[in-house]
């Protein structure tokens, strides 16, 4: 019992699709697709909250004093 040949395969194959149904396998992937992207764009949500400074063009920072408004 060494490695699989191709009959091996095309019976899995068989099998899945008898399962699985022919329809299904894509819906699947599909799915497993939208997951994927979800995933990478929450974590890219994650990394951009996390870099994001926020700065206010009407105030400076002034030594001895905590803000001082330009108005």
């Amino acid at each position: 019992m060494g490695s699989l040949s191709i009959w091996h395969w095309l019976i899995v194959l068989v099998i899945v699709l008898l399962v699985f149904g022919r329809g299904k396998i894509p819906e699947l992937m599909g799915d497993m697709a939208k997951g994927i992207k979800s995933f990478k764009k929450g974590m890219a949500d994650d990394d951009d909250d996390k870099r994001t400074v926020e700065h206010r063009a009407d105030e400076t920072v002034s030594p001895g004093k905590e803000k001082v408004s330009k108005s």
